[in-house]
């Protein structure tokens, strides 16, 4: 377990701070440091509500493919409203809209969706 705990902090740019008190990391760290609790329980299910909310764009990335490294035995439900970040990070989107399943598919079968289209992506959206 100990060895895990090296490797995510290692990968995660926290290396030599793992002994740090939360109080003393940024924001970013904080939800980063958050991230790496999570994922060195090895859980089966990962759910992460808005991850990259609040963090600078080399934070988000940090995050992201910290995410992306969970491995294959992880099943991960990632909402969020960042459009971009949904396609780019999932092999399945489900996309709701007033409480109401729009679509569910694969990244392409969604962005190609003519209500998920008309709800969110515009009709320019290619």
């Amino acid at each position: 377990a100990a060895a895990r705990v090296e490797r995510l902090l290692a990968g995660s740019g926290l290396d030599g701070r793992g002994d740090a008190p939360m109080a003393a990391l940024s924001y970013g760290e904080q939800r980063i440091a958050d991230l790496l609790m999570a994922l060195a329980l090895q859980p089966r299910l990962l759910l992460l509500d808005e991850p990259t909310a609040g963090l600078s764009a080399a934070e988000a990335a940090r995050l992201l493919r910290l995410v992306r490294g969970a491995g294959a035995d992880t099943a991960i439900i990632l909402i969020a409203h960042d459009i971009d970040i949904v396609f780019a990070q999932c092999d399945r989107i489900a996309v709701l809209h007033l409480g109401r399943l729009l679509a569910c598919g694969p990244p392409r079968a969604v962005r190609a969706d003519a209500a998920v289209r008309a709800a969110y992506l515009g009709s320019l959206a290619d």
